[in-house]
């Protein structure tokens, strides 16, 4: 804990610090925009069996002249309950009978059906074209097989790399700021997010074409990869993995930034040696992944919030790749959740600083899961009030979201941060890969996704109330200041419960 003199030395908000997030929050923009991409270019629309006679337009005109589209429709393809073209039946043969029943006849037997043995027939009035509408192509023609695969593998390698991207800007940004200022940069991490969900719903509508959309965000990244190499590594970082040379120089260069070149010039090996004599000694160990889980301490919290992050991924995903659920203008719906994310996101740098990180992080957790469960017994006539409830329950989870982050950061040592986070990743890509997959529980029981849904979070949101509070306290760097920090973070309460009382 002693780098955090260093970092007051040398600035531990500045002009610095300003520079490091203008050339991380576009990454972290476009990154949301690839993650969320699916929204679009899987979206399924409307569509039914395609008609051989039907879809070739040879159908003749009758005595009574041309038939209309949707009465030829109801020649070759059966209704279903809503009365609407059912999606994946067809007639065997055309029922021309039909044409001559004005009313519903209970005693018709029931014609021949089969499945859409030639494809289907999409709606192209929202897309031209999305990955789902050329299924056919592959269901059809085996040499476009290996593209789709291709593609399955190129967006399989995307995601790992944006929740790459996003766990090491987090850390390049954090480990730079003083305590005082770490959720508010926190927070516009966080709302760089969800500009990107506002900024990928404008994209969508303008690019309807899914190679086009897929190009327009994909190509900023060349010209980001470039302006990386202005980033500078975390000074944290490189001295607990036994590199103070290298800490010391970004030490400096950040002192010459922020305009204290003076401090930057007093900071020499043998002064960074003294007040770090215990993270160097540290370092001489080596630590590997399993040290989260050999001490009791780190054990417990390394448990806990690897459950959290995947009980909160789950509702998150599951609003989020489900619009389509919610009503046929998902383009709106992508930006006003972006919107109202962005938002509530911004109540974490209100609220945790006075409530702190555990109560901010289970009232969130629990509206999350409240608003779901709310919705799941919402009619679907409802629908303004299904938006609304959708919308708080996705805002809620972005903020839980934002807190959370703010939680393993003070909660993990420096020396093994980067580890956790990975870990966290695995447990928030678990969490959304099972998100989509339960939607198949719906063959069983309707509302069995959107319960689970809602009971996650609130289960997760009293997990959260076991780990300890870090309002106010430094970030721990090594294996060491975990130990040490169970007495200090107790007497830290002590004296923040004692001024409250004052207060009053």
């Amino acid at each position: 804990m002693a780098f955090q003199e260093l970092l007051d030395q040398v600035g531990g908000l500045g002009k610095f610090q300003i520079l490091q997030m203008v050339l991380i929050v576009p990454f972290l923009v476009m990154t949301a925009c690839q993650m969320f991409l699916e929204n679009f270019t899987t979206v399924i629309p409307g569509h039914r069996c395609w008609v051989h006679t039907l879809d070739n337009d040879t159908v003749s005109d009758n005595d009574s002249g041309i038939l209309s589209p949707d009465t030829l429709l109801r020649i070759f393809i059966p209704l279903d309950s809503d009365l609407r073209p059912e999606k994946c039946h067809r007639f065997i043969h055309p029922q021309w009978q039909l044409l001559h029943l004005n009313g519903s006849v209970t005693n018709m037997t029931e014609p021949d059906k089969e499945t859409c043995l030639d494809g289907w027939v999409y709606d192209q009035s929202s897309f031209p074209s999305t990955i789902v509408t050329e299924l056919t192509v592959v269901g059809t023609s085996a040499a476009f097989v290996s593209n789709f695969h291709i593609y399955c593998l190129l967006r399989f390698l995307s995601g790992c790399s944006s929740i790459i991207i996003l766990a090491n800007d987090g850390m390049l940004i954090t480990e730079w700021i003083r305590p005082p200022s770490r959720v508010m940069v926190i927070t516009v991490i966080s709302c760089a997010l969800s500009v990107g969900h506002i900024l990928l719903g404008g994209l969508a509508f303008v690019f309807r074409e899914w190679r086009t959309l897929q190009l327009v965000v994909s190509v900023p990244f060349l010209v980001f990869f470039f302006s990386s190499r202005w980033l500078v590594e975390s000074a944290r970082w490189l001295i607990i993995n036994n590199k103070p040379e290298e800490g010391l120089e970004a030490l400096r260069k950040v002192a010459y930034t922020n305009g204290m070149q003076n401090a930057g010039d007093a900071l020499t090996m043998e002064g960074l040696r003294s007040s770090m004599q215990d993270e160097l000694e540290a370092a001489q160990t080596k630590v590997t992944i399993w040290d989260l889980f050999h001490t009791p301490i780190l054990r417990k919290r390394t448990c806990i919030l690897l459950f959290v992050r995947f009980a909160i991924t789950i509702p998150f995903y599951g609003i989020m790749i489900n619009l389509q659920h919610l009503g046929s203008n998902i383009f709106l719906f992508q930006a006003i959740f972006g919107v109202l994310t962005a938002i509530i996101r911004c109540l974490p740098l209100l609220v945790q600083n006075h409530m702190g990180r555990r109560t901010t992080q289970t009232l969130f957790m629990f509206l999350v899961g409240l608003s779901v469960l709310v919705n799941t017994f919402v009619p679907q006539e409802m629908q303004t009030l299904r938006v609304a409830l959708a919308s708080v329950g996705i805002s809620c989870a972005a903020a839980s979201v934002t807190s959370f982050s703010v939680h393993i950061f003070e909660l993990i040592p420096t020396v093994l941060r980067a580890r956790a986070l990975g870990l966290e990743t695995v447990a928030s890509r678990c969490g959304a890969t099972l998100a989509p997959l339960l939607m198949m529980l719906m063959e069983y029981l309707s509302i069995l996704p959107w319960i689970i849904y809602g009971v996650s979070p609130i289960i997760a949101g009293l997990a959260v109330l076991i780990l300890p509070e870090t309002r106010n306290l430094p970030l721990l760097d090594t294996l060491h200041d975990v130990k040490n920090n169970k007495e200090f973070s107790r007497k830290v309460n002590e004296i923040n419960s004692f001024v409250k009382v004052t207060k009053f």
